[in-house]
């Protein structure tokens, strides 16, 4: 057998063994049983999906290394969901009936973003899209236009403090 078939073979086996352990892991963390079982999931997905060598030792630490950072992706967007929906139903109740028509449509947030990223340079443009719109990591992104992580890490966040500065504004 081939190392990543060994990997394989050992993945699927500590998923046999301890996903009860993981789930009950994540579930005590989150108190959301399908999004904790949609995370479970994922992990393991992410693992046999990876063409990296995995070894017995490694593999329990980085499992539980993933669970705890995509618990904390997870929560933080949530916290973010919430903020935005408390938000929306705040300037709702403000606005009534008469005033809905002022709130921006999608369409009209879609055309400000488009013009907001017509205003970054070429660079940070291809990269903030990269991101943002098609969703790559830095890293897929540094490797996909052959540049230095730190850079293309550099340029990204210059281009999302553009951007939020722009939204803001126009949105205001």
């Amino acid at each position: 057998m081939t190392e990543p078939e060994v990997s394989k073979r050992l993945i699927t086996d500590y998923y046999r063994l301890h996903v009860g352990e993981v789930k009950a892991f994540v579930l005590k963390r989150m108190d959301y049983s399908a999004e904790s079982e949609d995370i479970v999931h994922d992990i393991f997905l992410k693992l046999l999906e990876s063409d990296k060598i995995v070894s017995a030792v490694t593999l329990p630490c980085l499992v539980y290394t993933m669970a705890r950072n995509m618990i904390y992706d997870y929560l933080r967007h949530r916290a973010v969901v919430e903020e935005y929906e408390h938000y929306i139903h705040k300037v709702s109740g403000k606005l009534g009936e008469a005033g809905c028509s002022s709130v921006y449509s999608a369409v009209d947030i879609c055309e400000i973003l488009e013009r907001g990223m017509a205003r970054l340079s070429a660079g940070q443009r291809s990269i903030y899209r990269m991101n943002v719109v098609e969703g790559m990591q830095v890293s897929e992104i540094s490797e996909c236009l052959h540049e230095n992580y730190k850079s293309v890490e550099n340029r990204l966040g210059i281009a999302r403090k553009m951007m939020r500065m722009y939204m803001r504004r126009m949105l205001a």
